[in-house]
């Protein structure tokens, strides 16, 4: 009788669970990827409506009004909400503005904060 020639169940199971736990350790960096992806791409358009803001307030001619407000825009693929206030400083002729900026998840009503700016704008 010839002898058979094969893996054993025993060698077939443990190359299973060793090729289960590479991919299941590739799934989990490939999620990782993809989330700081996202984290990146989010605080990077925030960033700009941000910087784009203070700097509107910068090119007016007249110091702004203490005040607050949001207005909602497009940018890139989403939407985005821009809140915009405008403080008191102990200098009368200085505001502190700080843009905070958020952005709607799909078909969410309420925004989810991203990223916010601080800016001091004087008297020109």
């Amino acid at each position: 009788m010839g002898s058979a020639k094969g893996f054993t169940l025993i060698e077939v199971m443990v190359a299973l669970l060793v090729f289960g736990l590479i991919a299941t350790a590739a799934a989990e960096v490939g999620s990782q990827y993809i989330s700081s992806y996202e984290r990146i791409r989010d605080k990077t358009l925030a960033s700009w409506l941000a910087d784009n803001r203070i700097n509107e307030i910068r090119l007016d001619e007249n110091l702004p009004a203490i005040s607050e407000n949001s207005k909602d825009t497009d940018y890139g693929p989403y939407r985005w909400e821009v809140t915009t206030k405008v403080l008191a400083t102990a200098e009368s002729k200085m505001r502190r503005v700080e843009v905070s900026v958020g952005r709607y998840r799909d078909g969410s009503s309420k925004s989810y904060p991203v990223h916010t700016l601080s800016a001091f704008v004087g008297e020109k």
